[in-house]
């Protein structure tokens, strides 16, 4: 296991320059999006890089959370809005009215997590709040769009907006469409591109760069027009980003003159909550990208981002949350501590102390695109793939939730598809009303001690988000370390929030040294083979897919073994570097040889890289050789152009040292270079450098786990090559250490 990082002032000291490095990165990320929130959000666009810098220098020293990174957040576009139509009384101090209001609600979020509080954001069902998310991306992307398009739209509710982008094409601005299609086209294609110079600066920050060109070749500066296929279109200063050249002429104050009306308590109702939400919701996300598998103290992530919200309301900015954008970038480039926040922050202010001219030169398309991209991707279709493969019944909580905000508001949304879900569980459940809140409230779930060391959780009834809570409390009293088993068979139903927190639990509770065993889920029956699925009382056959079909006749033929039952257990694989922030959804399709000394397996594998907005799914091919020796830790993986003659190379996320005389065609990084030059010998060497088929290797100091980096599932006509190699290197390594 890799050591946990020093806390407080001490990970300081000892983490300062990955910490540091990671957190350039996120300050790149964290500028366009700052910029394109505040104008997204009908706020001057410097508030939103005041709210990011605050969330980086004051909520660093509140909050409970390790890697997050602190900012305004997209999420709250759609609530900034809302609150600004409801506040306003033509006086032009609109603004300031939201603000208060901001105040307000961080004063409420930090008296929430002083009363402990923040286990409540449980109870909100998580497909409800992606269904909310997905009500604010489509919100996004029907405002955005218009100004990625250089239109115009009086509509005024989302569905006419979006209508309106129709009707308004042959109305288009080149010249800001332009500008639009080429940041898009970045977006699209950045990661997809594996020429490192692309990867030398972030995709938002890229559309920014690619975007000045275009100001000074239609000069942007001069208000004027251009004449483009018989028709004018306007041009001018009022299409790019406007602010002051120093900061502080930009702070602005709250008032509370408003504070006695309904709409003014509306707005901060919505604000708390909403923000509250989605800061818990992405602290619990964040967490399974942690590679230290740390947990959060969401009631001490209350306080900080309660504390950073009253700062930004008291001086012009907008709520602060925890961004699981950013975040997903921290952790990616190898932070290790709360710090990172911090570094993010100053550089912020570095940034536009110094280049407040430059930013002047952005064009407001550029960060309109970036997010009608981010909108898109909040409730794009793979979303609703997503959420359709974990159920139906998820389907219909996450579209009646979007549906419902969609025409009317955020808060009647949530609870709305709060009440759609709780319905749709009283009639899958089928028992009297009565009994139904019974089996929730009063279900006799219990946690019974076995043995020394050895506890048995036994859940019954209707495990719902409704019972989370009370389901935690008995999760608690189980110690660290503890050997349980959580028994399932007295339930009538389990919700996918339940199962989702018990998985989450079985991954944290493992890394005290402990196990945890699900039981009593073979008489459930669910609409999909999702893990997280909700669950009923019935039987259920295991069918096998076509590409398993084909698997073991294959294995049959060539005297393999196949597995021909889906296994859950994921936890060996992230004790590889590469699956420690990349959390595992599914492992299927398994071939495996078990021999004396050396085991290998070849295994369809599902894993996550980010998540919420960022995330991206991915089906591999993995092969695992295991040993029963110590062999030395490692990666080895491929080069490209960038890689061989501009060194701009390696992993950034992993404290290895570079080991550059094993291969010229591979990035060789290893634990103990003295060990590695020992065991990476010539015969390894020359079957890694003539194989085509793989091009990551790493080992994790007991096996060795083989894949390529196109992450993408191996034909079934080209496993006997895959097999081949990996007796080859097993023969190797058994004449290496002298196996029998």
């Amino acid at each position: 296991m890799i050591g946990v990082p020093k806390k407080g002032y001490k990970g300081l000291i000892e983490n300062w320059q990955s910490d540091l490095m990671a957190a350039v990165s996120v300050a790149l990320v964290a500028l366009p999006l700052a910029l394109g929130i505040a104008i997204a959000s009908g706020a001057p666009p410097i508030t939103g890089i005041l709210s990011a810098i605050i969330g980086g220098v004051v909520t660093t020293f509140f909050r409970g959370s390790h890697v997050a990174i602190n900012g305004p957040a997209a999420g709250l576009i759609a609530v900034i809005l809302t609150a600004i139509a409801a506040l306003d009384d033509g006086t032009g101090r609109t603004l300031n009215y939201v603000f208060a209001a901001i105040v307000v609600s961080g004063a409420i979020q930090v008296l929430l997590g002083l009363l402990k509080m923040g286990k409540f954001a449980d109870i909100f069902h998580s497909t409800v709040v992606h269904g909310i998310l997905a009500a604010i991306g489509i919100i996004i992307f029907a405002k955005q769009i218009h100004f990625a398009l250089g239109t115009t739209t009086q509509a005024t509710s989302v569905v006419d907006t979006l209508v309106d982008a129709v009707r308004q094409i042959p109305n288009i601005n080149p010249f800001v469409a332009s500008i639009s299609l080429a940041g898009l086209l970045l977006l699209i294609f950045h990661s997809k591109i594996s020429f490192k110079f692309f990867h030398f600066l972030p995709a938002p920050m890229w559309v920014l760069v690619i975007s000045i060109p275009f100001v000074y070749l239609f000069n942007f500066f001069d208000a004027h027009s251009i004449n483009f296929l018989g028709k004018e279109y306007a041009v001018g200063p009022e299409l790019l980003v406007n602010i002051p050249n120093n900061i502080l002429d930009a702070i602005a104050y709250p008032d509370f003159s408003k504070i006695g009306t309904i709409p003014f308590w509306t707005s901060v109702l919505s604000i708390t909550m909403i923000a509250s939400i989605e800061s818990l919701a992405s602290a619990k996300a964040i967490d399974k990208l942690d590679p230290y598998k740390r947990k959060t103290n969401l009631n001490k992530d209350l306080i900080g981002i309660g504390v950073s919200t009253i700062v930004c309301g008291m001086l012009g900015g907008l709520p602060i949350i925890n961004v699981i954008v950013r975040s997903t970038v921290n952790v990616h480039n190898n932070a290790k501590t709360k710090w990172s926040n911090l570094y993010h922050g100053i550089l912020l202010i570095i940034i536009v102390f110094l280049g407040a001219s430059l930013i002047q030169k952005v064009p407001l398309a550029a960060l309109a695109i970036l997010l009608v991209f981010t909108g898109f991707k909040l409730a794009s279709p793979a979303v609703f793939k997503h959420v359709y493969n974990q159920g139906i019944e998820q389907i219909v909580f996450f579209v009646g939730t979007l549906v419902i905000t969609l025409f009317t508001d955020l808060l009647i949304g949530i609870f709305g598809g709060l009440a759609l879900a709780l319905v749709t569980h009283l009639l899958l459940a089928k028992v009297p009303f009565r009994t139904f809140f019974r089996m929730i409230f009063k279900s006799g779930s219990e946690l019974l001690p076995i043995s020394e060391g050895k506890f048995e959780l036994k859940i019954k009834g209707i495990a719902n988000f409704l019972s989370t809570i009370s389901i935690n409390k008995l999760l608690d009293q189980i110690p660290q370390g503890a050997e349980v088993k959580i028994d399932l068979s007295g339930t009538r139903l389990v919700d996918f929030s339940i199962m989702e927190n018990l998985y989450d639990f079985q991954r944290i509770h493992k890394n005290t040294g402990g196990t945890v065993e699900l039981l009593g889920l073979d008489k459930h029956i669910s609409s999909s083979n999702h893990k997280l699925a909700l669950k009923i009382i019935n039987t259920k056959i295991y069918k096998l897919s076509a590409r398993e079909e084909k698997l073991k006749e294959l294995s049959a033929q060539k005297g393999w073994n196949f597995l021909d039952e889906p296994r859950d257990n994921f936890d060996y694989y992230q004790t590889f570097y590469f699956f420690q922030s990349r959390p595992i959804k599914n492992i299927s399709n398994r071939v495996f040889l078990q021999e004396k000394t050396i085991n290998w397996s070849i295994t369809d594998l599902t894993f996550e890289e980010g998540a919420f907005i960022l995330m991206e799914k991915y089906k591999t091919t993995l092969t695992l050789i295991k040993l029963t020796s110590t062999i030395p830790r490692f990666t080895i993986e491929k080069k490209d152009f960038t890689d061989k003659y501009l060194s701009w190379s390696g992993h950034k996320d992993i404290d290895y040292e570079t080991y550059r005389d094993f291969s010229n065609d591979y990035i060789t990084r290893v634990e103990n270079l003295e060990k590695a030059k020992l065991f990476l010998n010539n015969d390894i060497k020359e079957l890694i450098e003539n194989n085509d088929i793989i091009s990551h290797i790493e080992s994790n100091g007991e096996a060795i786990l083989l894949f390529n980096d196109n992450l993408k599932r191996v034909n079934i006509e080209d496993y006997e090559k895959i097999v081949n190699l990996a007796k080859a290197l097993k023969n190797i390594i058994r004449s290496q250490y002298n196996f029998n």
